[in-house]
């Protein structure tokens, strides 16, 4: 299986961008944001923490085999992501290009 927390791009166009994500335990992704909203697909699932920049934090259940809705990030903020659990989780993510 993966061995380090990467992000593997599947494909982009003008309406959407797909990449798979890799998280390890205690190898969180590095500060970031979303300007658009997303759908999540767990490939492997797990606890996933997003922790803001200004240290608050708020953990999501990502069962293996569900699909979730995330809406895109406040203007100004960055977060990273921490897998909580001790298993690698993989989650297929397709973001939204276009505004509305």
């Amino acid at each position: 299986g993966p061995t380090q927390t990467a992000r593997f791009p599947q494909f982009d166009n003008e309406d959407v961008k797909v990449w798979k994500s890799v998280v390890m335990p205690n190898a969180p992704l590095t500060m970031h944001r979303h300007d658009h909203p997303r759908v999540i697909i767990a490939l492997s699932g797990g606890t996933m923490k997003i922790v803001s920049q200004d240290g608050t934090s708020e953990e999501h259940v990502w069962e293996t085999g569900k699909a979730y809705w995330l809406p895109a990030n406040p203007p100004n903020t960055q977060h990273a992501d921490v897998n909580a659990g001790d298993q690698p989780m993989e989650v297929m993510v397709v973001e939204l290009e276009k505004e509305k």
